[in-house]
């Protein structure tokens, strides 16, 4: 299954779509100049355990370091994404 992600930049999240459904979403703050928490995941119920959690978080991981912005990880499950994935 692969995701359709778009920004929304005004309400600070990453939104997941899939068949046009919305299905998650990875919400994030900018605390101060070039820098990204990324605060929240979440994936309706039953779509977890699909790895659906993942594209989002390095869609929003990569949407991140291609402007430039210093990556915090006040969530989780991103925290522990960063952690598998080093190179992330």
């Amino acid at each position: 299954m692969t995701l359709d992600i778009k920004h929304d930049k005004e309400n600070q999240q990453f939104t997941a779509f899939l068949e046009d459904q919305e299905i998650g979403e990875l919400a994030y703050a900018l605390p101060e100049d070039g820098v990204m928490d990324f605060q929240h995941t979440f994936i309706e119920q039953e779509y977890r355990g699909k790895g659906l959690a993942d594209q989002l978080i390095q869609h929003g991981l990569d949407h991140a370091k291609n402007n430039g912005f210093k990556i915090v990880a006040t969530c989780t499950a991103v925290a522990k994404y960063l952690e598998r994935h080093q190179q992330a």
